[in-house]
């Protein structure tokens, strides 16, 4: 069974992974294979040279930056960035979660909504958290301002939408009830499996 775990920026998808790969549970961090995918795909490298130039790589390492400051200003360049990075991803994903050996696999990634994917996944979870904690939460994870996180939120679809489309919901504020969230959707997905 494949899981889709989503959230919007600063919601804490990581903590949420974290406490499902507490529980054994195989999680393929997509953020994190991205960027190794950008640096060590030979075809993804040719690709990104061939969208923002010889500027895209320093050497062998991705030149984040640049890259960042054309996107977030660029919707059009973002687009094709993202066609060609998130088909590398999923195939990746695919091959991946074919080799692991557990009841259900975990992929987290930020826009399942937003992307139209929903319907890769047997069922999704999304990880909400107020805006306010959010936004302090990136601001001290990244050291970015207010402004700048909020440009990040807006290229997100909104919770309220997200919640109606999602199976699951996990509003993250207290780890420990977080936790028990967890346990619990971790049961449910279980019996799923068995049934």
């Amino acid at each position: 069974m494949i899981v889709g775990l989503t959230g919007g920026i600063g919601s804490g998808k990581s903590t949420v992974a974290h406490f499902f790969r507490q529980l054994l549970v195989p999680v393929y961090d997509s953020d994190l294979e991205a960027k190794l995918l950008m640096t060590e795909s030979e075809e993804v490298r040719l690709a990104l040279k061939k969208l923002f130039g010889h500027e895209a790589y320093r050497g062998k390492a991705l030149n984040k930056t640049f890259i960042s400051d054309l996107v977030f200003r660029d919707k059009d360049k973002l687009e094709q960035l993202n066609q060609i990075v998130h088909p590398a991803v999923r195939k990746h994903f695919e091959q991946w979660a074919e080799q692991q050996k557990a009841p259900y696999v975990i992929q987290e990634t930020a826009l399942i909504f937003e992307n139209g994917t929903q319907d890769h996944y047997d069922s999704i979870i999304l990880v909400t958290a107020p805006k306010h904690t959010r936004i302090q939460r990136v601001m001290e994870r990244d050291g970015v301002t207010e402004s700048q996180v909020q440009a990040r939120i807006r290229n997100q679809l909104p919770d309220g939408d997200k919640t109606v489309l999602a199976d699951y919901l996990i509003e993250n504020i207290d780890l420990t009830k977080t936790k028990e969230t967890v346990d619990r959707i971790h049961e449910q997905l279980l019996s799923k499996t068995l049934l």
